[in-house]
């Protein structure tokens, strides 16, 4: 794994179009609307690509079978030489042998762990996971029939602003998907739930692609189980349909409250994939 520079980007946007699966975080990256980094098997004529959204989502894709890339590889998954600062999660093109890799990796390592003495509470925490990444499809008439039995808030719902995208707080919010609030105001789009004028709920676009718009969701712990989100997120869908955008949503399968709103918001499932968790060892 050679890290790539960004004046190189480019060279991964042939390949990545190759993966049928939703990759619009790693465009982002390789277009430069977001930090991130490019991990490649030579510098010349790279031919495998690991892109890192600056959120810590990665995606593994390209050809198999170098083996200085794969074994520098596994040293990064399991991050045994400090190289990574935060959790990852990674998901790999489903269409190559790169699940398999993971896995043989993921059996390795933690097969390491349960012989290491350590404590049960250590090895989880240290552990390579595999979840299920579930991306989704959009039925627009699916979309407008539910939503004439969605409930009705009487909180006011309001268009995110430059200062609430500086100061509103949570693991998933616009901050974490956008260079500056300049930038989220010139292309991005939230909405905003606000209940005794503060934040409950926030839908927002997390990625922006052509005529793409991917689908983020925060609601405030206090709030949660209301209803905020669907009214959040109905109001991002219906600016999608006035815009001509096509709405995104990928979540975690073990996500039931994300994975059960999509459905209620006209999504439905079409691909599932293995999601690895990569601890920070």
């Amino acid at each position: 794994m050679i890290e790539l520079e960004n004046k190189y980007y480019y060279k991964a946007l042939p390949l990545l179009r190759q993966v049928e699966i939703n990759t619009m975080f790693a465009e982002v990256v390789l277009n430069h609307d977001i930090s991130g980094s490019v991990y490649v098997d030579c510098l010349d004529n790279p031919r495998t690509f690991y892109v890192v959204h600056s959120y810590g989502m990665s995606l593994l894709f390209g050809d198999l079978g170098n083996e200085a890339f794969m074994d520098k590889l596994y040293h990064y998954v399991t991050n045994q030489s400090a190289t990574r600062h935060q959790v990852e999660w990674l998901q790999t093109d489903p269409a190559g042998r790169w699940s398999e890799v993971m896995d043989s990796m993921l059996l390795t390592y933690n097969g390491q762990l349960e012989k290491s003495g350590l404590l049960p509470e250590e090895i989880e925490r240290k552990s390579i996971l595999r979840n299920t990444r579930v991306n989704f499809s959009f039925h627009r008439d699916a979309y407008l029939e539910s939503k004439q039995n969605f409930p009705k808030h009487g909180e006011p719902i309001i268009c995110v602003t430059k200062e609430q995208f500086l100061t509103q707080t949570g693991s998933v919010i616009p901050s974490f998907f956008w260079r500056d609030e300049e930038h989220f105001a010139k292309e991005g789009v939230g909405y905003s739930l606000l209940r005794d004028g503060k934040i409950a709920s926030t839908s927002f676009s997390s990625c922006r692609t052509g005529n793409q718009l991917e689908i983020g969701i925060e609601t405030a712990e206090a709030h949660r189980g209301k209803g905020y989100a669907l009214s959040v997120c109905s109001a991002l869908i219906d600016h999608c349909l006035e815009h001509d955008l096509e709405p995104v949503w990928a979540c975690r399968l073990e996500n039931q409250g994300s994975y059960y709103l999509a459905q209620k918001l006209g999504f439905r499932p079409t691909v599932t994939l293995p999601y690895y968790r990569l601890p920070l060892g």
